[in-house]
């Protein structure tokens, strides 16, 4: 992963950036229309344009790169608009400069905004509010995400690395894989957390799908204390730590995850693995699972945290009947103590950036999410309000779709109902007995219920 900010196969000079003045003119474009299509077309014509020789489109799909790169936080809270400015220098290198500054944390707090501020005034106010602004605070707020510029900008320069951990699989439809050492650990329900902590101390912490969370500061502050030591344990490399934010109830979890204005500070990080940035970036760390759990242990428990803690789970060897007993009952007690179920990771295995069966998870009933693509009206009592919502996604690779009518509470049904055009495309968690397969291939649920929705925006799962 690059540490710059100038792209090798770029060279970015002020005789051709500075002063261009249409830049922004591919935001507007996009804005144009919420198609997909057109959308993906735009970015398109940005793509052959840049190939092409388009500072314009060069310069664009750069900030774009810098705007959606989940690695690349400007740790600025407000920039403000501007008006009135016009014909300005629009000194995008600079811009860039100021970028790598703010990302490396090496200009800060009032200095920080007073470059901010400076910047701005150098801008044409078009340029600023529709382009530079919208890359310090990561939203281009044009209706495009980085999956959408990915799929055109494919493997050049301007493609945006993508932010992704590992999964669990089901282990009720992979019986041949209970096998060997493992560790087992209660399978927790929270909110799944990835900490990036810098060797100069900085701390970021981020959901599972890159977005950043900001209210959880004396989680952060613990695990600063960890860069100290990190080069004791890895090659002196920034620490990736892997876990799950636990709360009192999941709902007020939820709240202090997405709300400004909500502090989560009864919240605890239960950890689970660690392993160098670079190799989270590239989607593979190759040391075993045991390693890392070992190096781990040996970093928490130098300190004496309160809001963080390692999650201590038991090592089993399943290739004897005594130790599937011993899983048994220790999945059994799991439930009891009220976790999901258990984890299941073998000891000897590499942590990578995708859905394994390397981590395998039991629960007593199966949890998907799904994503509404659809709402029904009720019938009889329900009339007029929501019946169920229509679901579909992938899980373990296979495509469910299902109506989720059942979990449902006479309040969720009228307020769904009052707001059902915006709820198409939310991710809503579905609990059920068994996944059932059709006739036609595709596969169903049996005894679905509604649990949950597992974000506050639509496609998101926090």
């Amino acid at each position: 992963m690059e540490t710059s900010l100038v792209l090798n196969k770029i060279k970015y000079t002020s005789e051709n950036y500075n002063g261009l003045q249409v830049a922004c003119d591919w935001i507007q474009d996009l804005e144009q229309s919420n198609s997909r299509l057109h959308k993906e077309g735009v970015i398109e014509k940005a793509l052959i344009a840049a190939r092409l020789g388009s500072h314009s489109a060069e310069c664009f799909l750069y900030n774009c790169y810098l705007a959606y790169n989940p690695y690349f936080m400007y740790n600025i809270k407000q920039v403000a608009e501007t008006s009135g400015n016009e014909h300005r220098d629009n000194p995008w290198v600079a811009f860039w400069g100021l970028c790598e500054s703010l990302r490396t944390r090496s200009v800060t707090g009032n200095a920080a905004r007073e470059a901010v501020q400076l910047m701005s005034e150098r801008f044409d106010s078009d340029q600023w509010n529709l382009l530079a602004r919208r890359v310090l605070i990561k939203d281009l707020r044009c209706g495009i995400t980085s999956k959408t510029l990915n799929k055109i900008v494919g493997k050049t320069e301007w493609k945006i690395p993508v932010f992704e951990v590992q999964l669990a699989t089901d282990s009720k439809g992979h019986p041949k894989k209970l096998a060997g050492e493992v560790m087992i650990e209660p399978k927790l329900d929270g909110v799944r957390t990835i900490a990036i902590i810098h060797k100069n101390g900085n701390v970021n912490l981020y959901s599972r799908n890159g977005k950043e969370f900001e209210n959880f500061p004396h989680i952060a502050q613990e695990l600063s204390q960890l860069s100290r030591q990190v080069s004791g344990v890895h090659r002196n490399d920034d620490l990736v730590i892997d876990g799950e934010i636990t709360g009192k109830s999941f709902q007020e979890l939820m709240r202090g995850a997405t709300r400004k204005d909500h502090k989560a500070t009864d919240s605890v990080f239960n950890v689970f693995d660690m392993m160098d940035l670079e190799d989270f970036k590239r989607g593979f760390c190759n040391r075993s699972q045991i390693d890392r759990l070992l190096a781990l242990e040996a970093q928490i428990n130098r300190k004496q945290f309160k809001s963080v803690v390692m999650v201590k789970g038991k090592q089993i060897n399943l290739d004897t009947e005594e130790a599937h007993k011993t899983m048994a009952d220790y999945a059994n007690t799991c439930v009891a103590e009220g976790y999901e179920g258990i984890m299941i990771k073998k000891l000897d295995a590499p942590y990578e950036c995708r859905r394994s069966t390397f981590w395998m998870k039991w629960k007593p009933v199966i949890t998907v999410d799904l994503e509404v693509i659809d709402i029904e009206e009720g019938t009889g009592r329900n009339a007029g309000r929501l019946g169920a919502l229509v679901c579909e996604g992938v899980d373990d690779n296979r495509t469910i779709r299902v109506n989720v009518g059942s979990g449902l509470s006479d309040s969720d049904r009228d307020d769904f109902w009052t707001r059902k055009d915006s709820l198409v495309g939310y991710i809503v968690e579905v609990k059920a007995d068994a996944v059932t397969q059709n006739q036609d291939g595709t596969y169903s649920l049996r005894f679905p219920r509604f649990e949950r929705f597992r974000g506050f925006e639509a496609g998101e799962k926090i």
